[in-house]
């Protein structure tokens, strides 16, 4: 299963990938929404960073392992994940179209390895097009975060 979001942002390159890969912000986001998250590895942004995080879906709790696979200031990263038998991989990819503005895309694509994760990832996949907007909508309340927070900065 693939799931694509892209919005452009008003702002450079620079800033916009300093702000995306600020992994503290993103735990703390976690924990608000009453995740556990544990981080193993690095604690410097790119390679080797990782974490353990624990969550409740669908009323049993999920542990997810993420880390970095690979790490391209101020380009692009790329998170493995695992979660049961379900594995995939999210790209994060910046492009700059001008000094002062940036092209961020969010590609995850999933994979389900055994029956349960493929009933788990069906269901997914009928709500593909729901999953998918509600992912746009988080990137695009995103971006314009990162829009406020350059603009105050200036």
């Amino acid at each position: 299963m693939r799931l694509h979001s892209r919005d452009d942002i008003e702002a450079p390159i620079d800033f916009v990938f300093q702000q995306i890969s600020d992994f503290p912000s993103f735990e703390r986001q976690a924990l608000r929404r009453g995740a556990d998250v544990k981080r193993r590895g690095v604690e410097a942004p790119g390679v080797g960073s990782a974490w353990d995080v624990t969550f409740k879906y669908r009323g049993k709790d999920r542990l997810l392992k993420a880390n970095v696979a690979h790490f391209d200031a101020p380009n692009d990263y790329l998170l493995l994940i695992k979660s049961g038998g379900i594995t995939g991989e999210t790209l994060v990819d910046l492009v700059a179209l001008a000094r002062g503005r940036t092209r961020l895309t969010v590609v995850t694509e999933l994979e389900a390895n055994g029956l349960p994760a493929r009933l788990l990832l069906q269901s997914l996949k009928l709500a593909k097009s729901g999953v998918n907007k509600r992912l746009t909508t988080r990137i695009s309340q995103f971006a314009a975060d990162i829009e406020d927070r350059y603009a105050r900065q200036k």
